[in-house]
């Protein structure tokens, strides 16, 4: 699908159309079904990660998309997060359930867990996050994830909880870090104190960008493992010190946990798109389904009509008239 034509041309439908970010394990499960359409999406941000795979769950069509790409290439401040909402919008995508994986900074939340995430921390600084720049738009953000669609995911969370013995919290917060490499012991006390709950790499821009398009969006993370605040006990004195990690090992670990969140959050992914199919228009009445109808502070007269068409898909309903 190429970008092209006046703003009228992307005035799309209020049809429920649910995007889901994820990564190699979700891609497989959502490829599995009968009828696969794979998208080709150029926007005026370049091309999204990956192809976008189209598919149909309970009757409510699912777009997912790789974040990473194939084979999981390209690292998280690499990500074309503009590119990748950009893209979901231009087909009509309305609602975005992203998952990814996370270290815990929390006891309760352990390896495997699936966490709600109902606030964030942005401490990344080298991706571009906003769509607008050569004008003034200021989305509201103080929650960042949509409550309606959280509803959805902690009830289907509920059941997932019930089939299968996973925990499953309700809220959590995630601190964005900008990567890739690990935080330091001292950082991961640090985002303790701040009232972090678990650390990423890849909430941040991507749930901004998505107010910025006027999408629905909430996050499933997938604990791994507890980040490096939290140290094994001490052997007791009168035997020998404990045999250092082997990190080979620990990343062994970090992968099946990785492998067993993924076939979970995959079931709690299909619970939520079963719901949200029998709650269309609730959620299309979602308040982040308008979130630049006060956030675009320029005058409208004066940005250039070339801009206005460019980003066309996101607020080309706002220059109507």
């Amino acid at each position: 699908m190429a970008f092209g034509g006046g703003w009228h041309t992307f005035n799309l439908m209020d049809e429920l159309k649910v995007g889901v970010i994820g990564g190699t394990g979700l891609g497989e499960a959502f490829s599995a079904g009968t009828h696969v359409q794979r998208h080709e999406v150029e926007t005026p941000f370049g091309k999204p990660s990956d192809a976008i795979v189209e598919t149909l769950w309970a009757g409510v069509p699912v777009l997912f998309l790789s974040r990473h790409g194939p084979g999981h290439t390209i690292n998280p401040s690499a990500v074309p997060f503009r590119a990748n909402i950009f893209a979901l919008k231009q087909l009509g995508c309305t609602h975005v359930i992203a998952s990814g994986a996370v270290g815990s900074l929390r006891e309760e939340m352990k390896p495997r867990d699936l966490v709600i995430a109902d606030q964030i921390i942005d401490k990344t600084c080298k991706r571009a996050n906003t769509f607008y720049e050569k004008s003034a738009v200021h989305v509201e953000f103080s929650e960042p994830f949509c409550p309606l669609l959280r509803q959805i995911l902690i009830e289907a969370g509920k059941g997932a909880k019930a089939g299968n013995q996973v925990d499953v919290h309700d809220r959590g917060c995630y601190v964005a870090m900008e990567g890739p490499a690990f935080s330091t012991r001292a950082e991961s006390l640090m985002h303790r104190l701040w009232g972090g709950d678990l650390i990423g790499m890849t909430a941040m821009p991507e749930a901004k960008l998505a107010r910025e398009a006027e999408i629905s969006y909430a996050l499933v993370a997938l604990v791994t493992d507890y980040d490096c605040w939290r140290q094994k006990p001490h052997a007791p004195a009168e035997t020998k010190p404990a045999k250092p990690v082997d990190p080979f090992e620990l990343l062994k670990e970090i992968m099946d946990n990785l492998q067993s969140a993924s076939a979970n959050a995959v079931e709690l992914i299909r619970r939520a798109v079963e719901l949200m199919g029998a709650r269309r228009e609730e959620l299309l009445n979602a308040p982040s389904r308008s979130a630049l109808k006060l956030a675009i502070w320029s005058d409208k007269a004066k940005i250039d009509p070339d801009e206005v068409q460019r980003l066309a898909p996101l607020w080309g309903k706002y220059f109507a008239g």
